[in-house]
């Protein structure tokens, strides 16, 4: 994959300079806008989403994901106890990995265990932490952006040189629209996912005042470190039931079964914005996550202080662990075939 320089889009006024990696390389800032007025920032560090405005009914815009206001504080984020993930691309594989090993092939693979002797999200080192390539930026309607990684053989233990790329597509129905491809050189695993924390509230206030709806039968079994037996647990008159919308529970660490590529999958809604937010994916689940991982409280941008109800995620994607349970969806890609992912986060008022 050839890097592609920033100098070819000196024609776009929507980018800016985000900061520095410690080894000196430029890391930018693009913004996509609609004719709505919706606008999306993202960054080449970790494909990050760093501001998500939606218009709202009464013209306003609001901010809906949390994030930081320059590089360096992402970096940092990366130092703490436990990194809050805020906006990234997830991968090589989304979600936790029992004792970080798995066969393939009749090849055990060990990778690092960054979570209580697990694997989670791609390991010490994963696709948030990478500095990704430009590889094409739209304007006009739908503008897009696509960025691209080179993940090297070996990359955190995996097999495989892979090829990632991932385009955003600000719509002009308000739509945030992720779309993912990879390929691989040797067989290998892979569940890639966004990790936005929402708020339609805005990202300075709480989410547990608003209400989620998830079209799920069933939930993913977790044992105490919250990895997959194997088992699924049936929803009806769980506390977990969100085929009637309730409101954000406080805390939640699940993975949702979906299955339906064309109806809405998930749903946040926000009464005192008149917003909700409608998630659509092929994966066959949401991850929902609301516990923040801001150890109190964490300086956001705009010098808001995070805390653990800030926000929550909407992680559509494979099972956790798919790879060490037969019973679970497909989560290897081969050699010569091409991953691909399509996830929309689409913006609604409420009349």
């Amino acid at each position: 994959m050839k890097i592609k320089q920033i100098s070819h889009f000196q024609n776009l006024s929507d980018y800016k300079l985000f900061g520095l990696m410690p080894d000196n390389e430029e890391i930018y800032s693009f913004e996509l806008t609609n004719k709505n007025g919706m606008k999306v920032q993202i960054v080449n560090y970790g494909a990050t989403v760093t501001s998500l405005q939606v218009p709202l009914s009464n013209g306003t815009l609001k901010d809906v994901v949390l994030g930081f206001d320059n590089l360096e504080a992402y970096l940092d984020s990366y130092t703490l106890p436990s990194a809050p993930y805020f906006g990234t691309t997830v991968g090589r594989y989304a979600g936790r990995i029992h004792n970080g090993s798995f066969v393939l092939n009749n090849t055990t693979f060990q990778l690092p265990a960054n979570n209580n002797g697990n694997t989670l999200h791609g390991g010490t080192f994963g696709f948030g932490r990478k500095v990704w390539n430009v590889v094409n930026v739209t304007s006009g309607e739908n503008p897009s952006i696509t960025l691209g990684l080179l993940s090297e053989d070996s990359d955190e233990n995996f097999p495989g040189e892979m090829h990632v790329y991932l385009t955003y597509t600000v719509t002009e129905e308000n739509e945030l629209k992720l779309e993912y491809k990879a390929t691989t050189t040797e067989d290998t695993i892979i569940n890639l996912t966004h990790h936005s924390y929402f708020n339609l509230n805005g990202h300075d206030s709480s989410v547990l005042d608003q209400e989620i709806f998830i079209k799920s039968v069933k939930m993913l079994e977790t044992d105490e470190n919250n990895i997959p037996t194997g088992n699924l647990t049936d929803l009806t008159n769980h506390a977990f039931d969100f085929r009637t919308p309730k409101k954000c529970p406080f805390p939640i660490d699940n993975s949702f079964v979906v299955n339906s590529k064309t109806e809405v999958v998930a749903r946040l809604i926000s009464l005192g914005n008149n917003l909700q937010m409608n998630v659509y994916t092929d994966q066959p689940s949401v991850h929902i996550y609301v516990g923040g991982n801001c150890f109190g409280r964490l300086k956001g941008k705009q010098d808001a202080a995070y805390h653990p109800s800030s926000g929550i995620c909407f992680e559509t994607q494979n099972f956790p662990d798919a790879p060490n349970h037969t019973n679970f969806p497909n989560s290897i890609l081969k050699k010569g075939e091409e991953y691909s992912q399509k996830t929309v986060y689409r913006f609604e008022n409420i009349h």
